[in-house]
């Protein structure tokens, strides 16, 4: 018989063995979601880094400097940016631009217009990026049709938009059945260009200077605008960094930065030296390093893998922008849309029909557009390179005032990455003639339309403010007038709870009773992207018969109603489920000469507030126990 030290002993073992096998599956998780897109990118980086020196004599310093380039990207802003710095910048486990905005918010105590600015202009960006990607990564993958047989070469456009078509069909069933399989995929995919490159560095040895910074440096420095041409390409080699922070909370920072330190760069660093050495070795070979590593008879089988690991790349884009569309949402950027759960068990498995429809839209024609990856390179990157700017700038104010660095010590640590990063930006800025134009357009317009709904609802909230009553003035007057009163419950929601909401005045002035017990409602969005059950809601009594409840989210929840209504039964407040009813003010909104926007922005403000989803879906309010009173307000 075992004795107590000996069980102690094997349920502490138990437990070890448990957390690594957990701390595994994460990080073979983060493999298939987190980087799908950087792991895609040696498809086409070094190809059209070279690109630009192939009308000159492709000379050994050209080869080995742009690969110096291409893997000390890698190495400072994955590695020591994301991986190493950004990823501490956590928001309660949460990373991305508009966790990374809600985070300065918090330390700096106050909504300021900058970091806004900053926080919205970085959203917008991502959205080009998230058009770009699936386009260019699928494209790129099925060019690999031609260099096996130019048989295939008519048949690449009509398979990347059947492709694409049924990608996003399939995004209403939700990931959670084939997630699982993503990160086994993208270890095969990793495990196979790491293995290919490596067979190649043989070819020419002297590849391995790429090591050196300094060949890369000297590269940039003696070829002028040429070089500096040649970095805008090498940017693309990274542009899935930013899938680093975004999806921290998926997985969990340790998992995503083991997975990166010991199994992804070790890969991807492999298998860039390996086309750098076959290009040094066979000068044609720039045509298509990337599939040229194969031997011929694996070069289908090498093109089916690397459409499969794109298809990844391109899902992890379109359920980071899903999840990136819910946080505007619940922050105020955007109307409500509808949000449908895919996971019981799981609060980021969404969809957002809207969204997707809009993206489906987008990469068909940008396919259609430019019709090859070479062209879509050109309009790749300076979505990105922008939002990391944007994403140094933040952090900034993370490291200066959540931290408490010293500014002697903060300035020269983040002047350093700010640097690197505004040189990539500039140098992808040069690409905006040849289609970089695209992705700035698209972030444009998305800044528009957030800073049009965030200022006509500002506007609106004003308007009806100065059109209403005091919450405590009107619980005044009904004391004295004395309404007919029914049984049960009312509830009232509205932004503003120091104010009678106008379902409440139009249900007194036209059906002239009143509930014995009311209830005003707010639904909140707070700073953090959880709310414990604990901090749920807020309870204040205004009189006998009147209740304010203010109820607590965060940005990455989706506010259900009915479940803090259970959640309130259990704490003790007794109410009728089936005798309480929802009152919800439903507003026509009519343009206004006099309210201070643009007539188009009067316009576009009204088509967007169309567009949102009732409240009674947004929050998952029965139907049937909702009462709709509607209202015309000019604004």
């Amino acid at each position: 018989m075992a004795s107590a030290q000996d069980k102690a002993i094997g349920q502490i073992s138990n437990g070890v063995t448990e957390k690594k096998a957990s701390l595994a599956a994460l990080a073979l998780g983060s493999i298939g979601v987190v980087y799908g897109d950087i792991g895609t990118s040696p498809l086409y980086a070094l190809h059209e880094s070279l690109l630009h020196t192939r009308f000159e004599a492709a000379s050994e310093q050209n080869i080995i400097g742009t690969v110096s380039l291409l893997l000390w990207a890698l190495y400072f802003i994955v590695t020591a940016k994301y991986v190493l710095f950004l990823m501490r910048a956590d928001n309660k486990g949460e990373g991305g631009i508009l966790s990374l905005m809600a985070l300065a918010q918090t330390a700096l105590g106050r909504r300021a217009a900058a970091i806004f600015f900053l926080g919205v202009a970085g959203a917008a960006l991502f959205t080009g990026d998230a058009i770009i990607t699936p386009a260019i990564s699928v494209l790129s993958a099925l060019e690999g049709l031609h260099v096996a047989t130019p048989v295939f070469g008519d048949y690449v456009l009509p398979l990347t938009i059947v492709i694409l078509v049924s990608l996003f069909a399939v995004q209403r069933h939700g990931t959670t059945r084939v997630g699982t399989f993503f990160g086994p995929i993208m270890a095969v995919f990793f495990g196979v260009i790491g293995f290919l490159g490596l067979l190649h560095i043989h070819d020419a040895p002297r590849v391995l200077l790429a090591f050196n910074p300094a060949c890369g440096l000297v590269f940039l420095f003696t070829h002028g605008f040429l070089g500096f041409l040649v970095l805008g390409s090498v940017f693309l080699a990274v542009t899935g960094a930013e899938a680093l922070y975004a999806d921290m909370g998926h997985f969990g920072r340790l998992p995503i930065q083991l997975a990166w330190l010991f199994f992804v760069l070790p890969a991807l660093t492999l298998n860039y030296l390996g086309q750098g050495a076959l290009v040094l070795q066979h000068h044609w070979a720039i045509e298509n390093p990337f599939f040229l590593l194969a031997p011929k008879w694996a070069l289908l089988p090498m093109v089916l893998l690397a459409t499969i690991a794109t298809v990844i790349a391109s899902q992890a884009v379109i359920t980071g922008t899903y999840s990136l569309v819910r946080q505007a949402i619940q922050l105020g950027l955007l109307p409500r849309m509808e949000i449908q759960h895919k996971s019981e068990t799981q609060e980021g498995q969404i969809f957002i029909p809207k969204v997707n429809r809009l993206l489906l839209v987008g990469v068909v024609l940008l396919v259609l557009l430019f019709k090859t990856s070479d062209a879509l390179g050109s309009a790749y990157g300076i979505a990105v390179s922008g939002t990391m700017v944007v994403t140094t700038a933040l952090a900034f104010v993370v490291v200066w005032k959540k931290w408490r660095w010293p500014l002697w010590t903060a300035v020269p640590f983040v002047s350093g990455f700010l640097l690197i990063d505004c040189i990539f930006f500039s140098a992808n800025l040069m690409k905006v003639v040849e289609g970089g134009w695209v992705p700035l357009l698209l972030g444009c317009c998305t800044m528009v339309v957030m800073w049009t709904f965030v200022r006509g609802n500002s506007l609106l909230s004003q308007k009806m403010l100065r059109d209403s009553i005091p919450i405590k003035d009107l619980i005044r007057m009904l004391e004295k007038s004395k309404p007919t009163r029914v049984p049960g419950t009312a509830i009232f929601l509205t932004n503003q709870l120091d104010v009678a909401p106008s379902a409440l005045l139009h249900n007194l002035k036209h059906n002239k009773v009143l509930h014995e017990n009311v209830w005003i409602m707010s639904v909140r969005t707070e700073h953090t992207p959880r709310v414990p059950p604990s901090h749920r809601y807020e309870i204040e009594k205004l009189s006998s018969d009147f209740t304010c409840i203010t109820l607590h989210y965060g940005y990455m929840e989706s506010p259900r109603i009915p479940a803090a209504l259970a959640l309130l039964r259990k704490s003790g407040h007794k109410f009728d489920i089936m005798t309480t009813s929802f009152f919800l003010g439903r507003r026509t909104i009519k343009a206004s000469p006099t309210s201070g926007m643009p007539a188009w922005q009067d316009n576009l403000f009204i088509a967007l507030s169309k567009q949102a989803i009732d409240a009674t879906e947004f929050f998952s309010i029965p139907s049937d126990r909702v009462v709709e009173l509607g209202a015309q307000v000019a604004v």
